[in-house]
């Protein structure tokens, strides 16, 4: 495994995340029906740890919040606590949440979702943490008014966000420029080989101001592991990634099959080239793992370098996607 710092801080991570959303317990109105158990959590966290993987993401928004709790409880359980970085992320309020309880201001709200996401890990500090979707319902200063004073306790040591646009993320950390606090110094946002609207301008803003980036659904939730017409029991139930990626089934197909090609030729699988491609553009890609078999793509992907010509091929077929998921809902 290789390793990294993330961003400005002094954060060391390793080259791939382990994402954490396969995580937590299954119950009524789940988004996710085929999370694991406490007892399988801890056998691929493992897994992780013994494969060099030392950077953990999980939300609040996981499974009601257990997959936090199941996350910081093996982790604790397998390695001293200096030796992993766990991130994690608070979901701002909706108008419906504001207005039941309208004494809670927002600021307060993001300070007791920081104390829950410490409880439910069991630490007393959050290495990473993630505004999980842009704010509109909170004024931006109060927002980061009150991830700073969480920095300034001790409670979070960097901060992040999630699903922003560039011009969001460059107002957020002008403004905390201009106060003294705490900046965003992570992005995490949606990018792999069939969607790859950030490197119009997020990854180059980036790249300019030091800010890492953490991509999630860096294999399209399967779909660049797979070759067309394979299944699994993710493919088949994930709603919310058909949402973003059947519609544009046919066009990815064609980057998808060349996937394929490119694995024959190395002898490796459509996981680890996929994975090597986006090494070649940012810090560390957020990797979901819910079989033992998963992790295999991250470790011959951190070896695996493919050559010029490989990486214009896999690219050449892309054409221009509209924004889908969270990034959808947020264009205003």
């Amino acid at each position: 495994m290789q390793y990294t710092t993330l961003g400005r801080t002094n954060i060391e991570v390793s080259r791939f995340c382990l994402g954490c959303m396969g995580f937590g317990e299954v119950r009524e109105g789940a988004l996710h029906t085929w999370t694991l158990g406490p007892d399988d959590t801890r056998a691929i966290i493992a897994q992780a740890i013994d494969a060099g993987i030392t950077f953990f993401d999980t939300a609040m928004a996981y499974s009601f919040g257990t997959s936090e709790e199941y996350v910081g409880e093996a982790l604790r359980s397998l390695a001293p606590r200096d030796q992993w970085v766990i991130a994690t992320k608070y979901s701002p309020r909706m108008p419906a949440q504001i207005a039941e309880q309208p004494e809670l201001s927002g600021g307060d709200y993001i300070a007791q979702c920081i104390d829950n996401s410490l409880r439910r890990l069991g630490v007393d500090t959050i290495d990473l943490y993630y505004m999980h979707s842009w704010d509109y319902n909170t004024p931006l200063e109060e927002s980061l008014e009150a991830l700073n004073a969480a920095v300034e306790a001790g409670k979070v040591r960097a901060l992040g966000v999630s699903n922003c646009h560039p011009y969001q993320l460059a107002r957020a950390n002008d403004i905390a420029q201009a106060h003294g606090w705490a900046r965003f110094e992570a992005v995490q946002s949606h990018m792999n080989l069939i969607f790859r609207e950030d490197e119009r301008e997020l990854l180059q803003l980036c790249a300019e101001d030091e800010v890492a980036t953490v991509p999630y659904s860096a294999l399209a939730a399967g779909r660049l592991a797979r070759k067309p017409g394979e299944t699994s029991k993710r493919l088949e139930q994930d709603a919310f990634a058909k949402g973003k990626y059947d519609a544009t089934a046919e066009q990815d197909g064609v980057i998808i099959a060349r996937v394929a090609e490119v694995a024959e030729k190395y002898n490796t699988t459509m996981t680890a080239v996929s994975l090597a491609w986006l090494l070649t553009k940012v810090t560390s890609p957020v990797v979901g793992a819910t079989k033992p078999h998963h992790l295999e793509g991250p470790a011959a992907a951190a070896d695996l370098v493919l050559a010029p010509e490989d990486l214009a091929y896999l690219e050449e077929p892309y054409v221009p996607h509209a924004l889908v998921g969270v990034m959808a809902q947020n264009r205003r």
